[in-house]
């Protein structure tokens, strides 16, 4: 994406459009006043811009700062539809409902989600400017495609502007159990704008039957109220005389591009030059997330912590990378994590570093595409511990990058992507020995095993790509 965009003209009418929260670049305002756009980070943008742009569809959005109202405009194949969002927006709607309720929420209650009724309002009110948008971009029959847990009312408020519409609606989180969800207050609000879809999709067959469960449970209570009746039968919920189908669709990557890229002279100098800048250590454990709780960053840094102290591994020929991309630096609870995850840090290179050459090499700030790509070519060992994850594409990304068959990851069960990387170290990353246990494995890894397992995930990763989830989704969409 340039950094120029926004020079082109803009199609008024678009016969496929995606709904996000962001738009997949960021309106930058630079200190000289003047403004520039630049690639949104999230696994979001990754996955469905290249689909996108191969439809020539439109995308409705914000562009990531508030207060600023900004014209349509065309990117290459790309058509943009900003919303504007208001500070108070941005504090009540995104930080507040959709990231203070219902992440943690969605997230097994990994942390106490807030029940504010004045965050539900503006939640209510800013899913219905998205509406809007998209009402007024979609042509007559179109596509369009809503994403997440920001825009869950969305589908039913698109479909009462524009019943000619056809509505599909992705999670990208996961959909949590009946007895978590029910302890949201608006439980019958978000049910019945997700009903407004024709087809919604969730990673996991787990989190479909948690929403069709969810359904059944709410049909007999507050749903039931509604103009129409609501009945489910397996995949389907019947709204009134409409049908609406619930099925799981793993999302994925651009995984041919990644593997390209891993592949190019510059990446692998680079990978070479991060080796040579960590003093050639036998072993390089990476890990590489956005700063954020249900991460599991912490449970890492303490299993390798204590992999040092029991003299398990040592610091002289294992060392760890840990980068992690800013994430809602304005929340208090994100600015805690960020003042732990750095003690952490601090306390094992005080421990067991040495002057120049730290143990953790630990990075907050975002990574260009390409140098992360030399960080995965670069690792021996990829640790991915979330304590919950609808997916993870970090997982899947440096599989794509292992074209050489190296290089070993230890991935949590509780990731999306653990039951399709079946040849990963799986780990409870709740259980802190078991996940030292496991990263002793993949460090200490017979190579030639090494190269099975990397070659059984590589060969799940290469086939079943972003182009395959979006196509498998949307031939489901159309035959609703």
């Amino acid at each position: 994406m340039a950094e120029t965009a926004g020079s082109g003209n803009p199609t008024t009418e678009a016969d496929f459009v995606v709904v996000a929260n962001r738009l997949p670049v960021d309106l930058e305002r630079l200190p000289d006043g003047s403004q520039r756009w630049k690639p949104s980070p999230g696994g979001l943008v990754t996955a469905l811009e290249p689909y996108l742009r191969s439809r020539r569809g439109a995308w409705v959005g914000w562009p990531a700062v508030p207060d600023e109202e900004v014209e349509p405009f065309a990117d290459d194949d790309l058509t943009l539809h900003p919303v504007m969002l208001s500070a108070t927006d941005v504090a009540d709607y995104y930080e507040g409902f959709s990231n203070a309720t219902l992440w943690p929420l969605y997230h097994d209650v990994v942390a106490t989600p807030v029940f504010d009724r004045g965050w539900w309002d503006a939640y209510v009110t800013v899913n219905e400017r998205f509406a809007a948008a998209a009402a007024k971009v979609a042509a007559q029959g179109a596509t369009v495609w809503v994403q997440d847990y920001q825009l869950q009312l969305v589908p039913r408020m698109l479909r009462e502007r524009r019943p000619d519409l056809r509505i599909g609606f992705f999670l990208h989180t996961p959909f949590p159990p009946t007895e978590l969800f029910l302890q949201l207050p608006w439980r019958t609000e978000i049910v019945r704008g997700l009903l407004g879809a024709d087809l919604i999709g969730f990673h996991l067959p787990g989190g479909a039957q948690n929403f069709l469960y969810l359904t059944r449970r709410l049909a007999g209570m507050s749903v039931s109220r509604s103009a129409v009746g609501v009945r489910t039968r397996p995949g389907i919920v019947e709204v009134g005389d409409r049908e609406v189908r619930v099925g799981a669709f793993p999302i994925s990557i651009d995984s041919a591009a990644l593997d390209a890229m891993s592949r190019t002279a510059a990446v692998r100098r680079r990978a070479a030059e991060i080796r040579d800048k960590l003093g050639n250590p036998s072993t390089v454990v990476l890990g590489v997330d956005r700063l954020d709780y249900t991460k599991g960053i912490d449970v890492r840094l303490h299993a390798l912590r204590e992999l040092y102290a029991e003299e398990r591994i040592s610091a002289n020929d294992v060392v760890m990378v840990q980068l992690a991309t800013p994430s809602r630096e304005r929340v208090e609870h994100y600015q805690r994590m960020r003042m732990d995850i750095e003690q952490v840090v601090s306390r094992i290179n005080g421990e067991f570093g040495r002057v120049g050459h730290p143990a953790v090499h630990y990075l907050h700030q975002s990574i260009p595409r390409d140098e992360l790509a030399a960080f995965f070519v670069a690792a021996d060992v990829m640790v991915v511990t979330p304590v919950r994850d609808g997916m993870n594409l970090v997982a899947k990304e440096y599989v794509a990058c292992r074209h050489d068959l190296g290089g070993a990851l230890v991935l949590s069960e509780f990731a999306g992507a653990a039951a399709e990387l079946t040849q990963a170290f799986l780990v409870n990353p709740h259980d802190l020995d078991g996940v030292k246990n496991a990263m002793i494995e993949a460090i200490t890894l017979d190579r030639e095993q090494g190269r099975s397992r990397m070659k059984a995930m590589r060969r799940q990763v290469m086939t079943y790509d972003v182009d395959r989830w979006a196509r498998s989704f949307l031939e489901a969409l159309g035959a609703t």
